[in-house]
């Protein structure tokens, strides 16, 4: 199948309730246009440097997620480029895109990455540092906090990712009451996304099932 029969398998199977983050890291312009021409309407990029190529020649509306490890020196061109920041990890990044956001005039929507699974190549902050972030967030003035995000081991078994799973739904349900607009639950990938849904995701980000494998420069 190719990619609009890809995306549409998922689409269909997902249902409209849950948003399908098409991630297209190392993936070309055209691949890009075909999967929102198939109906995606949320673009998923790992890295700003490949994004802002990518985007200056897309011309499609599309609502843009950033959700790879953001460098605070990159703050300023993510704010510009992205309608979501999922990877918000440390005050101090929080601080660079409040300060980027502020010097556009814009409210710059953000989810905070947890690594519960305190895997140490991962980013995402630590439980115990989780309250003073979310904090930090809150006050901001530039930002908004809108939910949520994890990247679950990469287990052989992904029955053993549940746990992790359910406990970010556990936190979410926990913090959502007292904000406004604290909506996503973004936690799945290619190879977990079906488990992560029935625990409670609400954005899914799925690249090799929809583009097949990534070809790396």
């Amino acid at each position: 199948m190719g990619v609009a029969e890809n995306f549409q398998a998922i689409r269909n199977e997902l249902g409209d309730k849950i948003i399908l983050v098409a991630v297209t890291k190392n993936h070309d312009v055209e691949v890009m246009r075909e999967a929102i021409d198939a109906g995606a309407t949320d673009i998923g990029e790992n890295r700003v440097q490949e994004a802002v190529a990518k985007f200056q020649t897309l011309d499609r509306k599309v609502t843009r997620h950033l959700i790879g490890h953001l460098q605070t020196n990159k703050a300023k061109a993510a704010v510009k480029l992205f309608d979501l920041i999922q990877s918000v990890d440390s005050q101090h990044l929080a601080a660079a895109l409040n300060k980027a956001a502020a010097s556009i005039d814009k409210v710059q929507d953000v989810l905070i990455q947890v690594n519960v699974a305190r895997e140490p190549q991962k980013s995402g902050v630590l439980l115990e540092d989780l309250d003073a972030l979310i904090k930090f967030v809150d006050e901001a003035n530039n930002l908004r906090l809108r939910g949520l995000m994890m990247i679950a081991p990469n287990l052989e078994d992904v029955e053993q990712c549940r746990p992790f799973f359910k406990q970010m739904r556990k936190l979410f349900d926990e913090l959502r009451p007292a904000r406004e607009a604290f909506d996503f639950l973004s936690m799945g990938m290619t190879h977990d996304y079906k488990i992560a849904v029935e625990e409670g995701a609400n954005v899914v980000r799925v690249g090799t099932a929809i583009f097949g494998a990534r070809t790396y420069r």
